[in-house]
């Protein structure tokens, strides 16, 4: 595996320090979108971890946690040795101001939502802005005295100590969240920490990110093949791109078209990555391994897994057909290393599993070849963009793992996987055709596990529930249902009932998140 911390020498890097944040991958993101590498690391980290990657500053995220309780998270001392800058963000405020002497107490009015920030005293953070500004709280406790040496810089209605700084040294820390959209001004904020308190290059560009990177790949692998799972979605997509320019033949791909994909799909994988890319691509066509092995399942954890371990038996089976191959490519992107603890933290707190981190099984005699490792989603489309794939490929929405698999509530069979091929199909078509797909974050049909009584012609006919669904959302964290012209849901509804006659009502989702979640399943 490609050895990141090492690479990441030669060129400036803000760390960010998770306390549990549900936001603390957008403080990466937004100081990548600045052309600046940021990497996330655990707070419980090794701190020899911490010195051997030399950041320009740290940026301690928000959390959970109270510091006002007795064992929760500190920021390690290593952090305060190094004599760099550093900026707290809520609970990276908090403890900061905790563990350097001021005092934290819980409050008797918790903010969440909008406020008004007024900024009291001068301070490069906040250069070139107004004096008050409309920010993003999410608070229970707060600073109620500064810490020693540590001077006031803004507040608000109900938090007196809203940002602070020191008053001789690069230490700032702010109470609201700087890196939500909802923060006006927010980039502004981490731009000033950034460029002005770390004094940090622009040394991240895609460009220079994909020459490295084939380089990389061809001084790991040299003369040997990488085998590699194409999905055809947007992760290996680009990792089969990237490969094939780096090693070419070398690369050979093996796509398993399970028959939950959506509607021609599998056609337009072979299509794109063999004809027109002229890579080795292996097709397993394994639609009725799937559709037996999940025959009578209707519990959707149990269908998830059984498709993912269905996937690896039908992969693994293609591969030992292969004769010298070395090493193994994979798709991992950076969500999903920390999403699965593949950040090396004391606590391991994993919020959710992905089969692709972690390593190999030991049976399998294979290096891994992880290229995009540590982008997040929206720097590997502007790769896949560089590398020539097509927008449409690239900007497609996302589509979960097990497929259709979720999207067909209960049993899945051949013949319900048919209705809802062709029912999604008519959804995103009309979406493209009226200029409304890449004006929502993600439309699907959803097959549902009723029926009910309609009429055609003269005749009534007792038939399947389609559900669509299409949601408005930045991070995906949270979701608006997206507001469709009422003629344009119309306009589906009658299609898809009229062409597909095991259909005799079409229904939609006006569920936002929370509480529901984008997939039903």
């Amino acid at each position: 595996m490609i050895n990141l911390s090492t690479k990441r020498k030669e060129i400036d890097t803000i760390l960010v320090l998770d306390f549990g944040s549900q936001y603390t991958q957008l403080i990466a993101r937004r100081v990548r979108e600045s052309n600046v590498y940021s990497e996330i690391l655990p707070w419980d980290i090794d701190e020899d971890k911490i010195k051997s990657m030399s950041p320009k500053g740290i940026i301690l995220s928000g959390g959970p946690d109270s510091v006002t309780n007795t064992y929760t998270p500190r920021v390690p001392k290593i952090v305060f040795e190094l004599n760099i800058p550093i900026l707290g963000i809520c609970y990276g405020m908090q403890t900061l101001a905790e563990q350097m002497g001021g005092q934290v107490i819980s409050a008797d009015q918790k903010e969440f939502g909008y406020v008004e920030l007024k900024i009291n005293n001068e301070s490069v953070l906040f250069s070139d802005l107004q004096k008050s500004l409309n920010v993003w709280m999410s608070h229970g406790d707060q600073v109620q005295d500064l810490p020693d040496d540590f001077e006031l810089v803004a507040s608000t209605e109900t938090a007196p100590i809203a940002a602070m700084q020191h008053n001789s040294k690069p230490i700032y820390a702010l109470q609201f969240h700087p890196e939500v959209t909802h923060t006006e001004d927010g980039k502004v904020v981490l731009d000033n920490f950034i460029f002005k308190v770390c004094n940090a290059s622009k040394d991240w560009k895609m460009d220079d990110l994909i020459s490295n990177r084939i380089d990389e790949i061809k001084k790991q692998v040299k003369d040997n093949k990488v085998l590699l799972g194409l999905s055809g979605g947007v992760d290996s997509s680009v990792t089969a791109a990237l490969l094939h320019q780096a090693i070419g033949n070398k690369l050979v791909c093996v796509f398993v078209d399970n028959g939950l994909l959506r509607k021609g799909e599998a056609e337009e994988v072979m299509e794109t990555f063999k004809e027109n890319m002229n890579l080795n691509v292996i097709k397993s066509d394994s639609e009725e391994v799937f559709l037996r092995h999940l025959k009578g399942i209707h519990d959707p954890e149990q269908k998830r897994k059984i498709i993912g371990r269905t996937f690896i038996d039908v992969f693994d089976t293609e591969a030992t057909k292969l004769k010298d191959i070395h090493f193994l490519a994979q798709g991992t992107i950076y969500p999903d290393v920390i999403e699965s603890s593949g950040s090396e933290s004391k606590e391991a707190r994993v919020i959710k599993s992905h089969h692709n981190v972690g390593g190999l099984p030991d049976e399998m005699k294979m290096e891994l070849v992880e290229p995009l490792r540590d982008l997040f989603k929206d720097e590997v489309r502007k790769m896949g963009v560089e590398l020539g794939l097509a927008p449409e490929m690239l900007n497609r929405h996302p589509f979960p793992g097990p497929g259709l698999g979720v999207r067909i509530l209960g049993e899945i069979t051949k013949e319900k996987t048919s209705i809802l091929k062709e029912a999604d199909h008519i959804f995103i078509q009309e979406l493209i055709k009226a200029d409304l797909y890449n004006k929502v974050s993600q439309a699907f049909a959803v097959y549902l596990p009723i029926k009910s009584v309609g009429v055609v012609g003269d005749e009534r006919r007792y038939a399947e529930v389609i559900g669509l669904r299409a949601v408005e959302t930045v991070d995906f964290m949270t979701a608006r249902w997206a507001h469709l012209p009422y003629e344009f849901l119309e306009h589906v509804s009658n299609r898809i009932v009229n062409e597909i006659e095991e259909v005799s009502r079409v229904v939609y989702d006006i569920s936002s998140k929370p509480p529901a979640t984008i997939e039903w399943e």
